[in-house]
């Protein structure tokens, strides 16, 4: 029985173990089964899905979150739009903005331009769908870039509010067109509805939405302030906001020149990179790789060729762009790189100017004192032109009314890419890390954020390279924020000789109070002393005073001169050298 037992005892394990081995069987075959079934759901749930769709569930990206913010953005949309219309129709912009609030707690937005108007054929194009434009396949100096703009209002007013949006448009020859408008967003294309054509003296375009998740007030992030902007860095455009009040706020021309048309321009070589070789080669209509390159790049002469060709010899450039493979084209641009080039082509951006910008600046914040400047084109990237304007006011209006700050304004930055405000994100701009760099306090603009201080700056270029497809803020380039560095310097060194005069003023009143408080008590004495008249003895005082502290004040300035000029002596050494202590380089 011992022995039965001692022979069992294995037995039973074996067993045991076999059955358990018997169990993972159905699991294994359950867990195969549900993980086909899981591949059969993805492959049926997969799905393909328009940019319409993706925007609509991703706003955010496009600056539509918070009501005030969103209301700013459509407003900006449409007025950008407006502006590039009028100039290309070679007249002084007229834009028209009223926002009204309705019953329901909606906001009706219409805006009405004095441009060009829309061709019937493309009004479902223009509004009705996303990434779809005249903009983004140029190289051009240019307000939006993406296409996206105004189509997203007309689908933010839709899903929002379920309607559609009033569209009225001048079609040339005394012909009107008009008619409602949505977008199918799972095919990112344009419903339209109530079309009627006729006859009319309208031009332009009239554009009337309905939106809901937005408000209306006088923050600095709203409609007015946006359009206060615009404005200054728009000085030739007249721009009318009828507010949800009823009142009406007008923002006057400053200047009835237009500016000139922006010109297109060739991609510059050094501003390449492989993925945008291949593209431009393989949609190329040039017969062989050597035209492709003089005719089609700046700066591209018969010569680089050559010189490229003895760099790439294993690139036939007697064969057709089309046929370029990715290692050749990423040789190539490591080439462009060991190659001299000409600078890009600097003279298809359009500046406002300096003279504008001082009309404008002066038109709205009445300084006491103003400097602008436009520095010389600079290169970013490599290839990329642009122009960086710069302008510093003091006293009057400038800054922003604020009732914590000493003097009841504080310091406010205007930040603009081509002419158009860049109201939100500016903790993530070139242009903001550019102004907080700068060392305020060697300008006599001590506790700068609370002095009566506007800096504006307008970045100029064809490309702009924004942090976002919301267009909010420029990206800190080292190019970039280093040249709006200098000419924000640059401005406020003259206000700071300005500054400075004041403050001589004020010092030299107060040594002339010392001395023309006792002239009465001194005139008196002498008079008791002398016997001369007491009021011909107070006037001599009164100008022995004047010319005396007139004295001090010229030794003063002297000395304060002289310490500047060695102060921006040593800066601009550090400058050049790259050691400025305030300058922090983004690595």
């Amino acid at each position: 029985m011992a022995k039965d037992k001692a022979e069992g005892k294995p037995a039973q394990p074996a067993a045991a173990a076999a059955k358990e081995a018997a169990k993972p069987a159905a699991p294994a075959a359950a867990a195969e089964k549900a993980v086909s079934k899981s591949s059969d759901e993805l492959e049926r749930e997969f799905r393909e899905y328009s940019v319409a769709e993706f925007f609509k569930r991703n706003r955010q990206m496009l600056g539509y979150t918070g009501k005030v913010r969103s209301l700013t953005t459509i407003v900006h949309e449409v007025v950008t739009n407006s502006l590039d219309s009028a100039e290309d129709a070679g007249v002084p912009p007229e834009i028209l903005v009223e926002v009204s609030e309705l019953p329901s707690g909606h906001y009706k937005i219409v805006c009405e331009d004095n441009g060009t108007g829309v061709p019937k054929s493309m009004v479902g194009q223009a509004f009705g769908k996303l990434l779809a434009g005249t903009k983004f396949h140029k190289l051009v100096q240019k307000r939006g870039q993406q296409g996206i703009g105004v189509s997203y209002a007309v689908l933010f007013s839709q899903i929002t509010t379920g309607k559609t949006t009033h569209v009225k448009t001048g079609i040339g020859d005394g012909k009107v067109f008009e008619c409602d408008l949505s977008i199918d967003v799972k095919k990112n294309d344009a419903v339209i509805v109530n079309q009627k054509e006729f006859d009319g003296k309208f031009r332009g375009v009239r554009i009337e939405s309905e939106f809901s998740e937005v408000t209306y007030n006088r923050s600095e992030h709203s409609v007015y302030e946006y359009l206060r902007r615009t404005a200054i860095a728009n000085p030739h455009a007249q721009i009318t906001l009828i507010e949800p009040d009823k009142n009406v706020a007008v923002f006057p021309r400053a200047t009835k020149e237009m500016p000139k048309k922006p010109e297109a321009i060739l991609p510059h070589p050094l501003g390449m990179t492989t993925s945008d070789l291949i593209d431009m080669a393989h949609t190329s209509k040039s017969r062989k790789l050597s035209s492709f390159f003089t005719g089609e790049f700046s700066r591209f002469s018969s010569d680089r060729v050559k010189e490229l060709q003895a760099l790439v010899p294993e690139v036939n450039m007697e064969r057709a762009p089309a046929t370029l493979t990715w290692p050749e084209a990423e040789k190539i641009v490591q080439c462009f790189h060991k190659m001299k080039w000409i600078a890009p082509d600097m003279g298809a951006l359009r500046p406002i100017g300096e003279k504008q910008i001082e009309k404008s600046m002066k038109n709205m914040l009445q300084p006491e004192e103003m400097r602008v400047v436009e520095r010389k084109p600079k290169v970013f990237r490599g290839g990329i032109p642009f122009v960086v304007e710069a302008g510093v006011a003091f006293g009057g209006k400038a800054g922003t009314a604020a009732s914590d700050a000493p003097g009841g304004r504080k310091a406010e930055i205007l930040r603009f890419a081509n002419r158009t405000p860049l109201l939100f994100d500016a903790g993530n701009c070139a242009i903001t890390e550019a102004v907080n760099t700068i060392d305020w306090n060697r300008y006599d603009l001590k506790d700068f954020e609370n002095q009566p201080v506007t800096v504006f700056v307008n970045f100029v270029s064809v490309y702009v390279p924004y942090t976002g497809a919301g267009k909010l803020a420029i990206s800190a380039e080292d190019e970039i924020v280093e040249e709006i560095r200098m000419a924000l310097m640059e401005c406020a060194r003259n206000v700071s000789n300005y500054i400075h005069a004041l403050r001589r003023a004020k010092e030299q009143e107060q040594r002339r109070s010392i001395f023309t408080r006792y002239v009465e008590e001194i005139a008196q004495a002498l008079h008791d002393v002398t016997g001369k008249p007491k009021t011909m003895l107070a006037d001599k005082l009164r100008v022995l005073a004047k010319e005396k502290t007139a004295l001090l004040d010229s030794v003063g300035e002297v000395m304060e001169d002289a310490l500047e000029e060695v102060e921006e002596a040593a800066e601009e050494e550090m400058e050049e050298s790259g050691e400025n202590p305030n300058h922090v380089k983004k690595k």
